[in-house]
């Protein structure tokens, strides 16, 4: 089938949604956030206020549905975006440094390069062939150092390199270490089992992925899973088990981990105030059970 939509301006966008049922009280407001946010971006937020549609016609909104209730919820989601990247980058951080130092303590400054350690060869060759790419276009004043200063071998040193790969493929260079011994020894100060941490880090490069590209992340249904754990009890028993695919397990886990990596932390009563400050949130959509706040990882010490 063809595409054959006319793009609209924007008074005519609003005209759209009123004829549709959505109540714009500020039309000057409205076209405001359509200009600077757009109307296609907007729209994934207000896909939750539809109808049913009728057969042969588009969805119109449910009754009392409000260009306001959108737009609160467009900046809760960027609101949660943004905590998340903040509980990201201390938990990428500390993955970055643990791995640093584990494999330089057992493996000397340049034993992660050793093909030996590492389960699946194809993995690993992908994983060399992109790290070179980005040791090589690199500007970074340590980089250029060591490439001025140091003839052999060519790639830096694991410190280094920690700065440098991407986390996406940090995550999958330590998922695909041979010896479990060393998957667990760098899983081990963040309180959870090897198997858990290798699943949670290639989940958390995706809802990174997400975050860093403004996407929507409230309700959406994410395609990597990660595997729930089993223990530490109070750990387990904090997860929601029937939304595999929602946020709030993966809000648990960063909860759990900052606990320890920065346990002077208000992030989890940060995330608390902006669920209480959204009215009208659907929190089940986001996989929070009912009874959340009791749970052990979300209790206030």
């Amino acid at each position: 089938m063809k595409f054959a939509k006319p793009a609209l301006d924007i008074p005519a966008q609003i005209a759209l949604l009123e004829a549709r049922g959505l109540t714009v009280p500020d039309h000057a407001r409205a076209a405001h956030f359509l200009r600077y946010i757009s109307y296609y971006r907007l729209r994934a937020y207000w896909m939750t206020l539809e109808a049913p549609a009728v057969q042969g016609q588009a969805h119109g909104f449910v009754a009392g549905a409000s260009f306001e209730d959108i737009l609160n919820l467009y900046i809760f989601d960027r609101q949660l975006r943004l905590l998340m990247i903040d509980a990201i980058e201390r938990v990428e951080v500390a993955v970055r440094g643990v791995w640093a130092h584990q494999m330089a303590i057992r493996y000397g400054s340049h034993g992660y390069l050793d093909p030996g350690l590492y389960a699946n060869p194809r993995f690993f060759a992908n994983g060399m062939a992109s790290f070179e790419e980005e040791f090589d276009r690199s500007r970074d004043t340590f980089i250029l150092h060591y490439k001025r200063k140091y003839t052999a071998p060519k790639l830096p040193p694991v410190w280094m390199a920690a700065e440098i790969l991407s986390f996406g493929q940090l995550s999958k260079w330590i998922e695909n270490l041979r010896a479990s011994a060393d998957r667990q020894a760098l899983a081990r100060p963040f309180g959870i089992d090897e198997r858990i941490f290798c699943s949670f880090l290639r989940h958390l490069a995706v809802v990174r992925n997400i975050c860093a590209h403004h996407g929507r992340l409230w309700d959406r249904a994410l395609t990597v899973k990660m595997v729930l754990p089993k223990y530490p009890r109070d750990l387990a028993v904090s997860m929601n088990p029937a939304a595999p695919a929602a946020i709030y397990n993966s809000l648990t886990m960063l909860a759990h981990i900052l606990a320890t990596v920065a346990p002077g932390s208000h992030w989890k009563s940060e995330l608390g105030a902006l669920l209480a400050a959204t009215p009208g949130l659907n929190m089940a959509a986001m996989g929070f059970p009912a009874d959340w706040q009791t749970r052990p990882a979300w209790k206030l010490s």
